[in-house]
């Protein structure tokens, strides 16, 4: 949180035009702060110098200030209280999003861009700061004193614990809390997998492509060259996995990325059955496992054989992808290894963090988090579907209806594809090909996208997609 004062350059970008009359001043100044917010450059929570304070700075009236903090509280950009001040609100946030990740989706949004459909970044307005508050409050009342030295590099004994229940009725994972080990989210967990395999003499490992970049970069850090392996319509095709000689492969098999697709049950089986083969290992990212909206989500294949899968998952998509807290939940042979690693890169993940977030599933607030994201996201996917249906007939939409992005299909009289992603940002809309994520490249015309929409509104996507279509 930023503290309240007019020392930081921030405020010397409000100053209205000196020029100006003094009606005209007062709007500069509501749009210079309205536009402060939007952008970030006053985060929310920060609160604003006293009117008089931040007028007597500025060399204006104290009624213009007032005037546009009230304007702008009533319009939800400013929050205020008696006697407590004025602060900058949550409201606008979800508007802004400055990153998308998804699966390790490394790419920035576009400055620039009015609508970003950019995969990967969830609804940050919807952190549920009410109830991490009401956590942090009890977790510090309550925590002993011991629990905040260097911590088990495993993780908290308690978070672990309540990893376990919840993944075990959740995801289906057979999950003892001894084997999980707690993580700066899943690019960790990779490297962790990734440095030990390589103290095993492993010098390979096999990737989906098309797949998240991101991986191939997570485990070239621990030494290890990525292997790209092409899927089909039912997962990633065992025959070029047998054929390349790698003993771990990395797999999204719950909601590929990007594909969209989920992996068949035979698919399922012949992996584990070729990982059994050559004594190998899957490692799994359960990436957005826990969205599914046309029936439940299918468990985790960790769950039909623990000794050949690695499973690994994290909040960056069900709270905040700024926690970086993720798991690991490794075969037996492989856990201690695993937490030796994790001691020498940091010593254990933050004591408080693990405690509060304990806290959350014991107490059924994650649960009750999962359900409110479940609900906006299915919403928006609909939107997005629908808004695709009407603004470019013939667009086909595959994959299962899960996860936090889509892939469209338009139709051949779209492309070339070159040529709409240049007509798209023209129009302000950033959107990512599907082929910035793999080797192969179609044989037809068509244009296909990776439209991510959990971070958008209803509204917002409608008019990205308006704004594609030139309708706009």
């Amino acid at each position: 949180m930023e503290p309240s004062g007019t020392n930081s350059p921030a405020w010397e970008l409000l100053l209205p035009s000196a020029a100006a009359p003094a009606r005209r001043r007062g709007r500069q100044f509501q749009e210079a702060l309205r536009e402060a917010v939007r952008s970030g450059r006053l985060a929310a929570g920060t609160r604003l110098p006293p009117s008089r304070e931040l007028a007597m700075d500025l060399g204006v009236s104290r009624g213009l200030v007032t005037e546009a903090y009230e304007q702008l509280t009533a319009e939800g950009y400013l929050r205020s209280g008696r006697g407590s001040g004025t602060w900058v609100g949550d409201s606008a946030r979800a508007a802004v999003p400055e990153v998308a990740r998804e699966a390790g989706d490394p790419a920035p949004r576009s400055p620039d861009a009015l609508v970003s459909f950019r995969p990967g970044t969830p609804d940050l307005s919807l952190f549920p700061r009410a109830a991490w508050g009401a956590a942090h409050k009890s977790v510090l009342n309550t925590l002993e004193h011991h629990a905040l030295g260097y911590p088990d590099p495993r993780g908290l004994p308690q978070l672990r614990i309540a990893l376990a229940e919840l993944l075990a009725r959740r995801r289906g994972v057979v999950a003892d809390p001894g084997r999980i080990v707690v993580c700066s989210g899943v690019a960790q967990a990779m490297t962790l997998l990734g440095f030990v395999l390589r103290e095993e003499g492993q010098r390979t490992v096999g990737t989906e492509d098309p797949g998240s970049p991101e991986h191939s970069a997570l485990f070239a850090a621990a030494g290890l060259k990525a292997v790209p392996l092409p899927l089909d319509d039912e997962g990633l095709a065992v025959g070029p996995l047998t054929a390349s000689g790698v003993r771990t492969v990395q797999t999204t098999p719950a909601h590929h990325f990007p594909t969209g697709i989920g992996y068949s049950a035979a698919r399922r089986t012949e992996l584990l059955d070729w990982a059994r083969s050559v004594d190998g290992l899957i490692i799994e990212d359960d990436y957005d496992g826990d969205f599914r909206y046309d029936r439940a989500p299918v468990g985790a294949l960790q769950g039909l054989d623990p000794e050949h899968v690695a499973y690994t998952g994290s909040v960056s998509k069900s709270l905040a992808p700024g926690l970086r807290l993720g798991w690991l939940l490794a075969p037996a042979r492989l856990t201690e290894a695993v937490a030796v690693r994790k001691r020498t890169l940091d010593l254990g993940h933050p004591v408080l963090d693990q405690a509060l977030f304990a806290e959350l599933i014991t107490g059924g607030d994650y649960d009750r988090q999962l359900r409110r994201c479940q609900r906006a996201y299915r919403e928006r996917r609909d939107t997005l579907v629908s808004a695709l249906a009407e603004h470019f007939p013939g667009t086909e939409v595959s994959g299962i209806a899960a996860g936090l992005h889509i892939i469209a299909r338009l139709p051949e009289r779209y492309g070339p594809e070159a040529g709409f992603l240049r007509r798209a940002e023209r129009a302000g809309v950033a959107v990512r090909p599907l082929t910035d994520y793999g080797s192969a490249r179609p044989q037809d015309g068509a244009v296909r996208l990776v439209l991510g929409y959990a971070h958008l509104t209803p509204a917002q996507i409608v008019r990205g997609v308006r704004l594609l279509a030139g309708s706009d």
